[in-house]
């Protein structure tokens, strides 16, 4: 999924998001894995709140989207702080990931992992990441809950107001796929110009996501509620995982 015109729109639409607390527990679960430095990839982007913040604590940040639109304006944003130098912005689908090389960590946020659904391509992922992730790297990644999906989202719309533009954000569920149909509607205030975009989002069982994860080589050090940070709860709409790898990937299948 890649948002078009919707990208000039994100940070608008999404200023409930605590940036700060995602930063400080991104980095806190990667310094408990010994990362405070060195190459990370931001798998997903976006608008780039969080990899800007990443690259201001040092890391040497690579940008991930397939989105040009929200590529743009992160790299507005990285002219703006004088940040160009310390990140590279790759415009990748995150199941065809080509870094040259490995990383030493790698986050992705706001349930770009969601989206990439169904389970095949959920798995096709966490390859891609696991390729090129370093013997001990870390990966955070989000993922919204089956909760979520079938209790809070299921048939619902959601009326919000930017400023500038209104939105209207429809979401039609599909229990037996566990599969989330969001269906987006924009009006500038400004113009009138109206458009639509669409897209799917997945969900899957916890204990499915840690086997994808130990098949690939990485052991989950730790599954927080991904809102509030804390235990995860029956309730909770949103994890966030921290997994560690357990070999560096490229080697093992070049010994193969």
């Amino acid at each position: 999924m890649a948002y078009n015109e919707f990208a000039y729109y994100y940070d608008e639409f999404n200023t409930a998001a605590d940036y700060d607390a995602l930063y400080r527990y991104v980095t806190g679960e990667l310094a408990a894995c010994g990362v405070t430095g060195g190459l990370l990839a931001d798998l997903g982007c976006g608008t780039g709140e969080l990899t800007l913040m990443l690259a201001q604590a040092g890391y040497d940040v690579i940008g991930i989207d397939q989105s040009e639109e929200m590529l743009s304006v992160l790299r507005e944003k990285a002219d703006e702080l004088g940040l160009t130098g310390r990140i590279l912005l790759l415009r990748q689908d995150i199941l065809q990931l080509d870094l040259y090389g490995t990383i030493r960590a790698a986050v992705s946020t706001f349930d770009t992992f969601s989206h990439i659904g169904p389970l095949d391509r959920f798995e096709q992922a966490i390859a891609k990441a696991a390729f090129f992730m370093e013997k001990g790297g870390v990966f955070v990644f989000d993922l919204n809950t089956p909760y979520k999906h079938a209790q809070v989202l299921a048939g619902q719309s959601f009326d919000l107001d930017a400023g500038d533009a209104l939105c209207r954000w429809t979401n039609r569920y599909d229990a037996v796929s566990g599969r989330v149909d969001l269906y987006i509607d924009v009006t500038d205030r400004e113009t009138g110009e109206r458009w639509q975009e669409s897209f799917s989002e997945y969900s899957y069982p916890l204990d499915t996501v840690t086997a994808l994860l130990d098949r690939y080589g990485f052991t989950t050090v730790r599954t927080a509620d991904g809102e509030d940070f804390g235990p995860v709860r029956p309730d909770s709409q949103r994890w966030i995982i921290t997994a560690r790898k357990r070999y560096t990937q490229q080697a093992k299948e070049n010994e193969a």
